[in-house]
């Protein structure tokens, strides 16, 4: 299990919990995810166990299973919540850039939710998933 995965999926539900039909569209018109790859850059995933300050995948799993939140995880150990946000925004950003160039949001769709992105992220690092 790819825990960048995770949590990036994570993420996006509660965005979209939180955001509803303000981005445009009801929900039973919303757009699916970004597709995922075969596998994450190990760079991305590094990113991420360096600013929970983790040292594996698995004791990144192991803590979420735990039901403790990104930011428990990281007060815990020393990691740094704003590196967090910044990744994950970094990363949902990247994926609203592909939806409005692949066309599956509009233009108005794009500056919605990415008005919204830090917010969202911000709230969701305290969310629990265990």
């Amino acid at each position: 299990m790819n825990i960048q995965r995770v949590m990036i999926v994570g993420t996006m539900v509660v965005a979209m919990s939180f955001g509803g039909t303000t981005w445009g569209r009801t929900a039973a018109l919303a757009y699916p995810v970004a597709k995922w790859s075969a596998s994450a850059p190990v760079a991305d995933k590094d990113e991420l166990l360096v600013a929970l300050n983790q040292s594996s995948d698995e004791e990144l799993y192991e803590s979420l299973y735990e039901g403790k939140s990104l930011k428990d995880i990281a007060a815990e150990n020393g990691g740094d919540v704003d590196s967090v946000i910044d990744l994950q925004v970094a990363q949902l950003t990247e994926q609203l850039d592909l939806r409005l160039a692949g066309g599956s949001i509009t233009a108005e769709q794009y500056i919605a939710q990415k008005a919204e992105l830090r917010e969202l992220v911000t709230e969701s690092i305290s969310t629990t998933f265990g």
